[in-house]
């Protein structure tokens, strides 16, 4: 049975975390440096949090639920109290891939993600079906990296991830580069990037005289049957009209060289930007 200290743990992402841990074998620790963190967690589950040195004694665990932004500080500021053997985790691979962790080769990193509640799902109670981000009613998928530290190490960390992201279905292992390819490069830089494009469209129609929500109605109603097509949930062809269109829609919207964002130097460049 692992200790784990969790820092954030009252935060946007820590509380979710909070949450699922109580059905934890683990003994765990909460750190929180916000007020209004520290009150939510009493409020809601009964957690007093500790301070950082008294969650670092004896911990096995760490898992750091804070922004990318404070990996690099926050992992400075506890790498004294981190015994050798002690398992790192963090949330997202933008930190760990610009070198924010410390070197430390007695550590062991783990990276885990979760993929979200999938667009195509058979969840039928509604609070599942209105649980987007996952981790509380919804079911999903996660992908998990062992950046560095023993190969055991793995079924460790993913343990503990599929207790964080629970209810979990399918857990992928993947390296720290392909899950930095997936996310940003995958998830944000493409995906929110022409969600937000598909947004933008939605309000120039609207400013062309649509009602919006005739327009939203329509948008999301062919984004559903469209993804069924294009990701191959179900079977079926696009109309002659509909290829005609996407044929020229591509080269309209999206520039030749667009797939240029999975070459690492974009990436990197893109984690710069990030953290």
């Amino acid at each position: 049975m692992s200790t784990i200290a969790l820092f954030g743990a009252g935060g946007k992402m820590g509380y979710r975390l909070a949450a699922n841990l109580r059905n934890s074998p683990s003994t765990v620790r909460h750190v929180e440096v916000g007020e209004a963190g520290r009150a939510r967690l009493k409020e809601s589950f009964g957690i007093d949090t500790v301070a950082p040195a008294e969650a670092l004694d004896g911990a096995d665990v760490v898992v750091l639920a804070v922004p990318d932004t404070h990996i690099g500080k926050v992992a400075a500021g506890i790498e004294k109290g981190l015994k050798p053997g002690t398992m790192v985790i963090v949330l997202d691979a933008a930190a760990p891939a610009a070198g924010h962790l410390p070197d430390r080769p007695d550590l062991t990193y783990f990276i885990t993600h979760p993929c979200h509640p999938p667009l195509f799902n058979d969840e039928t109670d509604m609070a599942a079906k209105k649980d987007y981000f996952g981790g509380i009613k919804a079911k999903q998928h996660i992908v998990s990296a062992l950046m560095q530290g023993p190969e055991e190490d793995f079924a460790k960390g993913e343990a503990i991830a599929r207790t964080i992201w629970a209810p979990v279905m399918r857990s992928h292992r993947v390296t720290v580069e392909q899950l930095a390819m997936l996310e940003p490069a995958l998830a944000e830089t493409m995906c929110a990037s022409l969600l937000e494009v598909m947004r933008e469209g939605v309000d120039e129609v609207v400013r062309r005289g649509v009602d919006r929500q005739a327009a939203m109605d329509f948008l999301l109603g062919h984004i559903n049957v469209l993804a069924s097509v294009i990701f191959e949930e179900r079977e079926g062809a696009f109309s002659d009209a509909c290829n005609k269109a996407i044929e020229f829609g591509k080269p309209a919207l999206m520039r030749d060289d667009w797939k240029r964002i999975f070459e690492p130097e974009e990436i990197a460049a893109s984690i710069r930007r990030i953290t």
